[in-house]
């Protein structure tokens, strides 16, 4: 009778013991996972080139390994901008290089981790023969952003030719690139200082019915960047743009390093496939179409670069504001913190 009572005991026990094994490490493999998976990640920039891996990273679901949900969210106006960065509702965030400076050096946690957008600000015109500022003088000019990033470019390149912005045009200041390109296209003015894709999406627009009958003929006048690097003796590129990271993902240097891993390759994606890139972004923004996407791909110098290997040209940069206006980056250069590193906490 006692081998018939202890085998069943042995084995019932074996068995569970076995099974409670398998649980237990079946858990210890799991906890690391689960914890290291954010619920949430939010991308945020505007209707702009500098955004557009942003919404390709979303599209194609690169992230998902990171967080359960990850969203992009759009900003229009400067306004908005401070908005996000100051409340916390996005952890990594595109915006102009000086706007970063700027809320850095007023105590708004956050570091700028690259640059991408090297300069895409045009003047787009009717007069084809226009070439340089100083053939607009005496004109209407709209510009989105007063006081921000096209107007600060527009006017620190006119006082480098010995023009006053203020005396030597007639400025017409609007909310965005996009309400720009409108005066353009329905003939409002014959002048806009435009930044792709609004750029692309002019002259897409202008050489379609009906819009070809109201407001042919505009053409890509003032390239900012060229005039930039004539008037400064430098690279004809300015460090226009970047991803600036904010609140918990400060850090965390391993998020960091795949958000801008994934960055980097969503924009050589881009760059290798416009049109299809410009199909994604199209679904995102309906103010532009997947063919004004793909030619702004095109015309634009995008190329990822870490923040701490752009700072010489950031340094550059920052200092014609500052000497312009000290409150355009907050009233002195950004220190070294403001420069991240995915690489260090």
């Amino acid at each position: 009778m006692i081998p018939y009572l202890t085998r069943p005991r042995s084995t019932g026990i074996g068995r569970l013991a076995k099974i409670c094994i398998v649980s237990a490490l079946t858990i210890l493999v799991a906890i690391p996972a689960r914890a290291d998976k954010l619920p949430s990640l939010v991308l945020a920039g505007p209707p702009a080139i500098v955004s557009v891996p942003l919404i390709h990273m979303v599209e194609t679901g690169v992230l998902k390994e990171v967080a359960d949900s990850v969203e992009f969210i759009s900003w229009w106006d400067p306004d908005q901008l401070r908005v996000l960065a100051m409340s916390g509702k996005a952890d990594f965030l595109a915006m102009p290089s000086n706007v970063a400076a700027n809320l850095y050096n007023r105590s708004q946690p956050l570091k700028l981790l690259n640059i991408s957008t090297w300069g895409v600000l045009w003047i787009v015109s009717r007069d084809k023969t226009s070439k340089t500022l100083a053939d607009f003088r005496g004109k209407e000019i709209a510009i989105p952003f007063r006081a921000d990033m096209p107007d600060v470019v527009f006017g620190l390149l006119a006082q480098k030719q010995g023009l006053d912005p203020k005396k030597d045009f007639s400025l017409r200041y609007v909310a965005s690139p996009l309400d720009a390109m409108q005066l353009l296209v329905t003939r409002r003015v014959d002048h806009a200082l435009l930044a792709e894709p609004a750029v692309s999406m002019a002259l897409r627009k202008t050489q379609s019915f009906p819009v070809s009958m109201i407001a042919p003929d505009l053409h890509r006048s003032v390239d900012l960047q060229r005039e930039w690097g004539r008037l400064f003796k430098q690279e004809a590129r300015l460090p226009q743009a970047g991803i600036v990271v904010l609140g918990k993902a400060m850090h965390d240097p391993a998020l960091q390093n795949k958000v801008m891993a994934a960055y980097e390759k969503s924009l050589l994606w881009c760059q290798q496939n416009t049109l299809q890139c410009g199909e994604m972004v199209a679904k995102r923004i309906n103010l532009l179409t997947p063919e004004a996407v793909s030619d702004a791909l095109v015309a634009s110098p995008m190329k990822h670069v870490d923040a701490i290997a752009a700072r010489d040209e950031l340094t550059r940069f920052f200092q014609q504001m500052l000497a312009k206006n000290p409150a355009l980056i907050g009233g002195k250069l950004p220190d070294a913190g403001f420069y991240g590193d995915p690489g260090r906490p």
